[in-house]
């Protein structure tokens, strides 16, 4: 399974062989990786010089190399999101959580969290074939980590602004208190879908090891990759809580 740093790049080093072998086969392929093979073939063809194919080879085979390790190509290769450009997204989900009010969310955050890191321990302990088969689970719980806690900074920044808004004196005009009911929505909204992402994560617990002892285990990996892409999705689409 590839191993994940905080801010959800792989280590080249703790790849599965399968994975380096796509992360390789995509750098081998890169157009301008082919481009300069194809440079020394056309050159040596016309010159014949000895010291082409070496020359020719080697930025090759460097070019592959630092393409190996350039976590972008490791990301579209296995699946991955784009970098975030928010420094933040590279701490670790559960030191983002510390930056929580304590208080319900942040319980739930923790609790969420705790069952997220079982889920990882349980495919990352599994056996071979399970962990072949869970290969494009594990970046997938990552981006859910990443999500929760926004969400979850996001819901707190929201009501922090609805609590401040109720406490100034009212113009008299409408929009404010339709401004705020939306705002309350948002928060609601993000609410339940903490809850429900600390639910499912309990349950992936139990579809794991299912998955384990299921000689169908492929087809029951098909089916938590796509609740997880369910479950990533819902929390996107919350976006910025605060924006109008």
């Amino acid at each position: 399974m590839p191993d994940l740093l905080p801010g959800g790049t792989p280590e080249t080093s703790s790849l599965t062989p399968q994975a380096r072998r796509r992360v390789v086969r995509a750098a081998a392929l890169r157009p301008l990786n082919v481009l300069v093979l194809v440079i020394g073939i056309v050159f040596f063809a016309a010159t014949f010089a000895w010291w082409v194919p070496p020359l020719t080879l080697g930025t090759y085979s460097a070019l592959v190399y630092l393409g190996t390790r350039d976590p972008i190509l490791q990301r579209r290769t296995l699946g991955l999101e784009a970098p975030a450009s928010n420094q933040a997204r590279d701490v670790p989900p559960e030191r983002r959580a510390r930056w929580l009010p304590r208080g319900e969310t942040r319980q739930k955050v923790d609790a969420a969290l705790a069952e997220y890191r079982k889920v990882v321990a349980a495919i990352e302990t599994s056996d071979d074939v399970t962990r072949a088969v869970l290969e494009d689970t594990i970046p997938r719980l990552h981006a859910t980590a990443d999500r929760l806690v926004d969400v979850a900074l996001q819901k707190e920044k929201a009501a922090e602004t609805v609590r401040d808004l109720r406490e100034k004196p009212s113009s008299g005009s409408g929009s404010r208190a339709e401004d705020l009911r939306r705002l309350q929505t948002r928060v609601d909204e993000a609410g339940v879908e903490i809850s429900t992402t600390h639910e499912e994560l309990l349950d992936l617990r139990a579809k794991v090891v299912r998955i384990s002892i299921d000689a169908d285990n492929a087809r029951k990996a098909e089916a938590l990759n796509a609740s997880l892409d369910e479950l990533n999705a819902r929390l996107e689409a919350l976006g910025d809580i605060t924006s109008p």
